[in-house]
């Protein structure tokens, strides 16, 4: 496995308003990238993005709407000088059965959880000289859960997609890493679309999984199954 090299990597991070999104695009800038936060909460991602730094740009863009692919990868591109890499940080939850989830609810979380950050990576390839993509799937990728079977399915076909485009990727230079950590305190399960989420232990420090993330993709890891999260 080939190291990467992080300074002066322009990076695009979905999810940039949120906890564990924010927290990769901090641990990418202290490495000396260059990094350019996505997400819908206009508020929160400025505040993320000052958090990371006076100069780091924001791009506000919804994953569900089709046509905002195109926008915020050129988004970044313009603000940054170009683009060597993606980090899919992004994403929504839902809890019950398939039998009470809303027709509504069910095409959100497939468009936010897979085919979203699928249209981000094909726009996005056209700029890749090389570089990488960091799709953070979670540990429903590899362990589906009971009552979470769109959720569980989305990541999961986001982490296939993954190995497939590792594969018919790596003639061109470009790095594709499957990140799957378990339950991580991002506050995620207290915003559902659908349902309310079970009693959950105490989840993994978003810190650590940022941490753990970014350490993979420098040593040019293809995958880090959620048992690459637990310490021994």
């Amino acid at each position: 496995m080939a190291n990467i090299e992080l300074e002066g990597k322009r990076t695009l991070v979905l999810g940039g308003s949120g906890v564990l999104g924010s927290s990769i695009a901090d641990e990418l800038s202290r490495r000396g990238a260059l990094v350019i936060l996505a997400g819908r909460n206009a508020t929160r991602l400025q505040n993320r993005a000052g958090e990371i730094g006076p100069n780091v740009p924001s791009v506000i863009f919804d994953l569900r709407v089709a046509s905002q692919a195109t926008h915020v990868v050129e988004t970044a591109v313009r603000l940054l000088g170009g683009l060597d890499g993606i980090v899919n940080a992004a994403g929504v939850v839902a809890f019950g059965p398939l039998s009470e989830l809303s027709d509504t609810a069910l095409d959100e979380l497939v468009a936010t959880d897979l085919v979203g950050p699928l249209r981000v990576t094909r726009e996005a390839l056209q700029h890749l000289d090389s570089g990488f993509i960091v799709n953070v799937t979670g540990v429903v990728g590899e362990n589906p859960v009971a009552n979470m079977a769109v959720y569980s399915a989305a990541k999961a076909g986001l982490s296939a997609a993954s190995s497939a485009l590792g594969r018919e990727l790596r003639r061109h230079g470009i790095h594709v890493l499957d990140a799957r950590p378990p339950h991580t305190e991002t506050g995620l399960a207290t915003r559902p679309i659908a349902g309310a989420a079970p009693k959950l232990p105490l989840g993994l420090d978003p810190a650590d999984v940022a941490r753990i993330v970014v350490d993979g993709l420098v040593e040019g890891r293809r995958e880090l199954p959620a048992e690459s999260f637990v310490a021994e």
